[in-house]
């Protein structure tokens, strides 16, 4: 692992620190990661700003490519483990601003665009009582609806990128564009963007639903979650990808992994693909922690788990 006591932010440059002063861009440094991440871990960033609108997101870019200055792209922060040394370049993170639903409802159902940073759980409770189906299984899925789009979020049979129309991006450019769904690639716990950009808003499309069965799967959804996951400590949500044909946590738990413990890093007594930040964990105990369930998972069973959570940073 690298040395752990280097996670110190380094300055950017003052002619990019002028530019985006001169475009009205709120930017804070050596912000602590993290304050925003599900995990509670995450060194600092040399230069964070939460941006407002789509033009400050476009001159935020702007500036940095002019400068050459490398851009990491922050979601809710719910599916990241973020480096101890923190996250060299700018990080930018949608402001409330692209919190929003604007819905045109129809007979045969409604189109909807949603803001990138509305929370996911909201969403779905906004669309029950608007009595439309399509996202009951997102019931409890942490983060923002822009960061469940990235890694195609799904639960219990269903998924988001099967109600998805289209996507409104800003590339890394600084343009602004709408992608539909003919060019996303929608694959198991990912999309793959045609290019490398920032989602700001969703559109999809939903269909009309009779309430008390929205409520019904809701519910069960809901009760399924509170019997199999953790509760009380930060985490980032299931650490491994199921195999095919099999289930990480079950593989977990059957190599006696439940509980095991480095530094503050503890894989979950409740479910095995979960690893929780039982006090002061470091993103090192998680990665030491994630290797060595990974050995002994091949060790038994001869299968290879793959990571779900996004390793991000300055390793």
């Amino acid at each position: 692992m690298s040395d752990l006591s280097l996670d110190v932010p380094e300055a950017p440059p003052a002619a990019l620190m002028s530019a985006l002063a001169e475009a009205g861009v709120p930017v804070r440094l050596g912000e602590p990661l993290g304050r925003h991440t599900s995990f509670r871990i995450g060194g600092p960033a040399d230069l964070f700003a939460a941006v407002r609108s789509v033009p400050e997101l476009q001159a935020t870019l702007h500036a940095c490519r002019a400068h050459h200055y490398p851009v990491f792209f922050l979601g809710g922060g719910t599916n990241l483990l973020v480096s101890d040394r923190g996250v060299r370049g700018a990080v930018l993170k949608l402001g409330k601003q692209f919190d929003f639903v604007e819905w045109d409802k129809r007979a045969d159902g409604a189109s909807v665009r949603v803001g990138a940073a509305v929370p996911f759980k909201r969403l779905v409770l906004q669309t029950i009582e608007a009595r439309l189906a399509g996202l009951e299984f997102a019931e409890g899925i942490p983060g923002t609806v822009g960061g469940g789009l990235l890694m195609n979020a799904g639960a219990f049979g269903g998924e988001i990128g099967s109600v998805v129309e289209a996507i409104e991006v800003v590339t890394e450019a600084g343009d602004a564009v709408t992608i539909p769904r003919s060019e996303l690639n929608f694959s198991y716990r990912r999309l793959a963007l045609p290019t490398r950009a920032l989602v700001t808003a969703i559109r999809m499309r939903l269909v009309p639903g009779e309430a008390t069965t929205l409520r019904t799967k809701v519910s069960d959804a809901k009760a399924k979650r509170d019997r199999h996951q953790p509760r009380g400590y930060p985490n980032a949500g299931s650490i491994f990808k199921n195999p095919t044909g099999e289930h990480a946590g079950r593989l977990l738990e059957a190599a006696g992994l439940k509980g095991a413990r480095l530094g503050g890093a503890m894989i979950s007594e409740r479910h095995a693909n979960f690893i929780v930040n039982a006090g002061g964990a470091r993103a090192a105990d998680v990665v030491d922690l994630m290797q060595f369930a990974t050995r002994v998972v091949h060790d038994r069973f001869e299968v290879t788990l793959e990571p779900e959570v996004r390793l991000v940073g300055d390793w």
